[in-house]
């Protein structure tokens, strides 16, 4: 009976220790998001066909699973068309060794050959941007959305939010953790796929993060259950939280046929 006490403690104290420690909770991922710029529709062709054939392919060789391929909705009609590319690391070694070992992988060297070696004088696209994030700790796993609508009706809503100084930026990103945001976003179905801390890229401070909806009509219902919510008007007007965000950016997007999110 003593033995039995004593193994019931220390269960009570291992939960406890988890509850409050987070023993259990997943580590934070790492991203990277790339953006593609192309003059047009055939440097977009050009692009579709390397990274469903050739890139993804690669990843997922490379157990890197989860990446997501989305255009912004007005691409069809803008002189320049961008293609957004999310890719989940499990650390820093990942993303960091990535390009690395592309550089001498035979199948992405030799099925992406044309995208590989492409002349200076007629390239994939214009150019390329790279975003590097670290997942919130109150969502350290992108998710896959789940949706039912067609993919060419989903609507992915991309958001950035730059702050004036790094004080008024951890006051943010401390707004959607400890402060309850995300919770809000999660309680009000606003199927995220991930909340990031922007840590290498053009614009800092600054975090970014990707809510999903069926369609327009349901995108804008959601954003209005969330601005009439109760606990958003107590949480937006905290006095901590003043002036946290400078400038922001919205870009909506619909997930390409080959996008695994």
């Amino acid at each position: 009976m003593k033995n039995q006490n004593i193994v019931i403690a220390l269960t009570l104290l291992f939960i406890l220790m988890t509850s409050v420690y987070g023993v259990n909770k997943p580590k934070q991922e790492y991203y990277a998001i790339r953006v593609y710029h192309c003059k047009d529709v055939n440097q977009e062709k050009q692009m579709d066909s390397f990274l469903k054939n050739v890139f993804i392919p690669t990843l997922k060789r490379y157990n890197i699973n989860r990446t997501g391929v989305f255009k912004p909705i007005a691409n069809d009609t803008a002189g320049i068309k961008r293609i957004f590319v999310f890719i989940p690391f499990k650390n820093v070694n990942d993303l960091a060794e990535l390009s690395t070992k592309m550089d001498v992988d035979k199948f992405y060297t030799s099925a992406g050959n044309s995208f590989v070696t492409a002349p200076y004088n007629n390239p994939p696209y214009m150019r390329m941007e790279t975003i590097f994030l670290k997942s919130f700790s109150d969502m350290p796993i992108a998710r896959k959305p789940t949706l039912q609508s067609p993919a060419e009706e989903r609507v992915y809503e991309l958001r950035s939010y730059e702050s004036a100084t790094e004080r008024l930026y951890r006051k943010k990103v401390q707004m959607f953790n400890k402060g309850g945001e995300i919770k809000l976003f999660e309680r009000l179905g606003f199927n995220a796929v991930f909340y990031g801390e922007v840590i290498a890229g053009p614009r800092m401070p600054n975090l970014m993060y990707m809510t999903t909806f069926e369609n327009m009509k349901d995108r804008d219902a959601h954003w209005k259950s969330f601005v009439d919510d109760p606990e958003w008007k107590l949480l937006a007007p905290m006095p901590e939280y003043a002036n946290t965000v400078s400038k922001n950016e919205i870009t909506l997007m619909r997930p390409t046929n080959y996008s695994q999110l």
